[in-house]
């Protein structure tokens, strides 16, 4: 199972924010390459990076943040916020993204998100399934969609999606345990019965401590992104570096 630290920018600073509320920002600290490094130095491989300006404002802004960290470490970093258009992508592409997530796209122009899977294929394309009681949440979870999760996530793997990073939002930020059961059931329902071959999902939300990665690897979760419990120092990069 692969780990994935999270960086989310703000004004060019790495902060997290508490189930998606911006009025929660807190900064943790000025220059997000400084934090990619230390990942880097720990063993880590891989990166997700967080454009919230971008959300906010439905286009790319923190295209130099990306730019800086994918020409300075060797991580491979998946990118995602306000990703509306093809110019979004050409410019995350050409900064350094090895793949993007598109979650409200996915939503509200199914037409322009099944053209990047076309184009770009299902190892670059990641699709962003976020929950809120079973519905999926979009536009920096500011609001609800009609879409079902599980069905929504079923939907885009007939149509060759392969990554599916998912949160539950009432976790996020809350330091309380991931949504184990939910994760479950999405491998479960998610795996194609005469195949055996599942989505390759990606927990995020509520990781608390080290104790919570060997069963979320044991549920069949391809990778997990951990953010907050870093650095609030619940999980040590030295804790991660062992596990990886």
């Amino acid at each position: 199972m692969r780990i994935i630290p999270a960086i989310d920018i703000i004004d060019g600073k790495c902060v997290r924010l508490t189930k998606g509320d911006y009025d929660t920002k807190k900064v943790y600290n000025e220059n997000p390459l400084e934090v990619a490094k230390m990942f880097e130095a720990s063993g880590i491989e891989n990166l997700h990076l967080v454009d919230l300006d971008g959300a906010k404002a439905q286009h790319i802004v923190n295209y130099k943040v990306l730019e800086q960290i994918a020409s300075k470490t060797k991580l491979k970093i998946d990118f995602g916020g306000g990703l509306k258009a093809d110019a979004d992508l050409h410019i995350a592409f050409n900064s350094g993204a090895r793949q993007i997530t598109g979650g409200s796209i996915a939503v509200k122009d199914p037409k322009t998100f099944e053209g990047w899977i076309a184009k770009y294929g299902s190892e670059k394309i990641i699709l962003g399934a976020d929950s809120n009681a079973g519905k999926v949440a979009i536009s920096g979870w500011q609001e609800d969609s009609e879409e079902n999760l599980i069905p929504f996530i079923k939907g885009y793997q007939k149509k060759g999606i392969q990554y599916v990073i998912c949160t539950d939002i009432s976790k996020d930020g809350m330091l309380e345990g991931p949504s184990f059961d939910l994760y479950q059931e999405i491998i479960a329902d998610c795996t194609n019965s005469s195949s055996g071959q599942s989505i390759k999902l990606i927990a995020s939300g509520g990781i608390s401590c080290i104790e919570e990665l060997p069963k979320l690897k044991a549920l069949g979760c391809e990778g997990v992104i951990i953010g907050k419990a870093i650095y609030e120092n619940r999980i040590s990069l030295q804790q991660l570096e062992k596990f990886v």
